[in-house]
C-alpha cells in the first residue's frame, strides 16, 4: 500500500459483556467500529501535511497509530511505510530497553541501587555509579549529546559512528567524570548503552542475545523487532531498535496496564512507578518533557509549567530523534505511536496530542 488511510475511527460501541480492559492484541489488534470519519481530519492535516521534501522542511509523519481501550481507532501510513514496516525508532530504543530491564528486575537479577560495575567491569573506573543513576541519565560522566549540528565535539556521534562504534559501552565507560553520579541530569546515549552492556552481566553471556525476545518480545507477540548490536555484540540500547508501529504499541499497552500482559505481571507496578517518577535533579527546559526512569514525563518540575499543557499530567512518552514518539495517556486509556522524519522544528508534541484528544472527544460516547 502506498499512502494508506485506514480511518479506523470509533464511536466506542463496546459490548458490555467484554470490558475494555480485556481487549488485547492476540494475535493482532482489534479494530473499533469505523464511523465519524471527519473527526480525525484536523489530526491528518497536521501530521500528514504537504512538505518540502527537497529542503526537508515541515512535518513528515511516516506512521500514526492510535490505540484506545486496547483497540485501533486510527491508523495512517505514508509511503513507503506500511503496517508491516519495521521503522527505526532511534531513542525510543532507550525506553524499550528500560522495559526489558523491568523484566530482569522482576526476575530478581538486579536492584536499582546496585553499582553498575557489579555487572559491567569497565565501570570499575566509576565505582559509585548505580543502575538508578544510568536510568536517570545521571552517571556524571562527561558527555555531549550533540548531533549533526555539532559533530566534531559530539560524544554520541563518536560513539555511534567513529572511534567508539566498535565498543559503545566501553567508549562511554572510559569517559572522565564531570560531576558526582546522581547529582545532575545530562541526557546521554552512552548511559543507555552502558545499561545494555550491564544487562549482559545480569543475564549471562549465553542468554544475552536472545533475552529481549524471550523475556519481552515473544510474550507480547512482537514479531517485527530487529535490534542491532555493536562489534562487542552488545545491544545498541540507545538507538538501533527497529519495530512496526503496531508492535511498538504493544510496549505502550504493557506500560498502560501497569506491567501486566493478560494475567501475567511482566513488570512490577513499582518498576512502572519508577519509570514515571520525575528525576528532581533535572532542570526544566520550556516545552521539553522531563526525565523519569528512561521515559519522558509531562509532569512539571518545580517552578516550571507542564511540557505538554493540553495533555493530562500523567502523560508520558518514549521519544526519538527526528520525531519518533510513543505516548501513553493513562487518563484516556490511550497509546499513540508516531514514526517520522522531521528535520526541523516544525513538529510539536503538544499540538499533535491536542488534536488527537479533540478527535477522541468527538467520537467517544
Amino acid at each position: 500500500m502506498s499512502k494508506v488511510a485506514w480511518w479506523m475511527l470509533a464511536v466506542f460501541a463496546f459490548s458490555k459483556a467484554v470490558p475494555a480492559e480485556e481487549y488485547w492484541p492476540v494475535p493482532d489488534w482489534a479494530v473499533a467500529h469505523a464511523t465519524h470519519q471527519n473527526a480525525w481530519q484536523a489530526v491528518e492535516r497536521y501530521a500528514f501535511a504537504p512538505r518540502d521534501d527537497q529542503q526537508r522542511r515541515g512535518v513528515r509523519t511516516d506512521a500514526l497509530l492510535v490505540i484506545a481501550d486496547g483497540r485501533i481507532v486510527y491508523e495512517h501510513y505514508a509511503a513507503p511505510s506500511t503496517a508491516e514496516t519495521a521503522h527505526l525508532t532511534w531513542s525510543i530504543s532507550k525506553s524499550v530497553l528500560a522495559t526489558l530491564l523491568g523484566v530482569a528486575h522482576a526476575e530478581g537479577r538486579f536492584d536499582l541501587q546496585d553499582p553498575v560495575a557489579r555487572f559491567y567491569s569497565p565501570m570499575r573506573a566509576h565505582p559509585q555509579v548505580r543502575i538508578e543513576d544510568l536510568m536517570h541519565w545521571a552517571s556524571g560522566l562527561d558527555w555531549q549529546e550533540d548531533y549533526e549540528y555539532a559533530p566534531l565535539k559530539s560524544s554520541v556521534v563518536a560513539m555511534l559512528y567513529t572511534r567508539g562504534r566498535g565498543d559503545m559501552a566501553g567508549y562511554t565507560a572510559a569517559r572522565p567524570e564531570a560531576v558526582s553520579p546522581g547529582q545532575r541530569f545530562r541526557y546521554s546515549s552512552g548511559d543507555s548503552n552502558v545499561l545494555a552492556a550491564a544487562l549482559r552481566g545480569m543475564v549471562g553471556d549465553a542468554g544475552y542475545a536472545e533475552y529481549p525476545w524471550r523475556a519481552l518480545f515473544e510474550p507480547l507477540g512482537i514479531g517485527s523487532a530487529v535490534w542491532e548490536r555493536d562489534a562487542k555484540s552488545t545491544l545498541v540500547g540507545s538507538s538501533y531498535l527497529y519495530m512496526s508501529a503496531r508492535d511498538l504499541a504493544r510496549i505502550g499497552l504493557l506500560m498502560l496496564r501497569e506491567g501486566r500482559w493478560h494475567s501475567r505481571q511482566l513488570l512490577s507496578s513499582e518498576w512502572v512507578t519508577f519509570n514515571r517518577r520525575p528525576f528532581l535533579q533535572a532542570t526544566a527546559q520550556p516545552g521539553e518533557a522531563n526525565p523519569g526512569g528512561h521515559w519522558w514525563l509531562n509532569l512539571p518540575l518545580p517552578g516550571s509549567p507542564p511540557p505538554w499543557p493540553d495533555a493530562p499530567p500523567d502523560t508520558y512518552a518514549a521519544l526519538g530523534h527526528w520525531g519518533q514518539a510513543m505516548y501513553v495517556l493513562p487518563t484516556h486509556r490511550l497509546v499513540i505511536v508516531r514514526y517520522a522524519d522531521d528535520r526541523d522544528a516544525s513538529f510539536a508534541h503538544n499540538e499533535l496530542l491536542k488534536r488527537v484528544l479533540a478527535a477522541l472527544n468527538e467520537v467517544r460516547p
